[in-house]
């Protein structure tokens, strides 16, 4: 972060890290550049500002409908519960696995480099949703540049390998190198989004770094049911994210994937009602833990949340009908009536 900065620059760049949609991520940019301090110290990280403030208005401004056409966007909007993106080397099984998890129509071949696009798909988890991205594979020789783009509104990684593969001990320390290059870390706590682990002094405060809690999906394990391969490789790489065992082909694992995620990412499910009628328990709305009655609002509508006075909520630690402010803390199955 620059030195002698001001409240203003300091409120933006948390925006910016909060931010998942891109319209938001782009204003809090766009506020980024007007309230940095203008001196010759900041040069760099103001024409870093500019360079993704341009990157972000062309992906979101998508294919042009005349003249020169660019390519298709990279930007996947977010929706569900999170955000997932699936990342691992060339012949992994990433598409595959994808497939069978949310019933997307990936590109399978068994060559490398298939996925060219981002290829969002939904996995159902009981009354709940997470997207899952499928991105084309990284290695030492070749990585997508809009990649890192794609991953800004990702809430967590996937990291696929085929753990049947001797490459794989070269080819995830490649994976991870690759991505640091471009301050994508991946980490190993999910309770703490943003947490950088052994991020060096200053990256932390860089704030486009980005710092995603990862689990290790050890697919095509049907070739080689071994429980300790798994804990053998992490070893020998010193890694030690959390590990899901998985094949695509048999559907082996897939089941524990959806459980895994509500737990780790601490999904708090919320239920609306609207006064005199009763709840829709069909689809939840969707925060983290610690998450606010304005926050349930905010996803409702942003004006709604404007014009919040109070709400009505039913649940295990309340009483029902309980009359509680926006600052109100929700807990997982609770009810709520916004009143304005």
């Amino acid at each position: 972060m620059p030195t002698n900065v001001s409240p203003e620059y300091k409120k933006a760049e948390e925006a910016y890290r909060q931010a998942r949609e891109p319209r938001d991520r782009l204003d809090c940019l766009r506020e980024l550049l007007r309230t940095i301090p203008k001196h010759k110290g900041t040069e760099h990280l103001q024409a870093d500002i500019k360079t993704r403030i341009k990157q972000l208005s062309e992906e979101m401004a998508g294919p042009r409908s005349g003249g020169r056409r660019r390519g298709p966007t990279h930007v996947v909007r977010p929706e569900g519960a999170a955000q997932l993106c699936l990342i691992g080397p060339p012949n992994a099984g990433k598409s595959s696995l994808h497939a069978r998890l949310t019933g997307s129509h990936s590109d399978i071949g068994p060559y490398p480099y298939t996925t060219h696009l981002p290829t969002p798909g939904m996995l159902p988890y009981e009354d709940v949703h997470f997207q899952l991205v499928d991105l084309p594979p990284v290695s030492g020789d070749f990585m997508e540049p809009w990649l890192v783009t794609a991953l800004q509104h990702a809430d967590g990684v996937l990291l696929v390998v085929d753990i049947n593969d001797p490459d794989c001990l070269e080819q995830l320390p490649t994976i991870l190198e690759r991505l640091s290059e471009k301050k994508v870390f991946l980490t190993t706590d999910w309770q703490v989004p943003d947490a950088a682990e052994s991020v060096e002094q200053g990256e932390a405060d860089d704030p486009f770094s980005l710092h995603l809690p990862t689990v290790l999906i050890a697919n095509k394990s049907d070739l080689d049911p071994d429980p300790g391969e798994v804990e053998t490789l992490e070893e020998l790489l010193g890694l030690r994210f959390p590990t899901l065992t998985m094949s695509a082909r048999t559907g082996d694992g897939l089941d524990e994937l959806g459980s895994f995620l509500f737990r780790a990412l601490e999904i708090v499910r919320v239920y609306t009602k609207t006064p005199g009628k009763p709840a829709d328990n069909d689809k939840p709305f969707t925060v983290r833990r610690g998450g606010t009655v304005l926050d349930v609002a905010r996803l409702v509508h942003k004006d709604i949340a404007r014009d919040l006075k109070f709400a009505r909520i039913w649940g295990a630690d309340v009483f029902d009908g309980q009359q509680v402010g926006a600052d109100h803390l929700v807990s997982d199955g609770d009810v709520v009536e916004l009143h304005l």
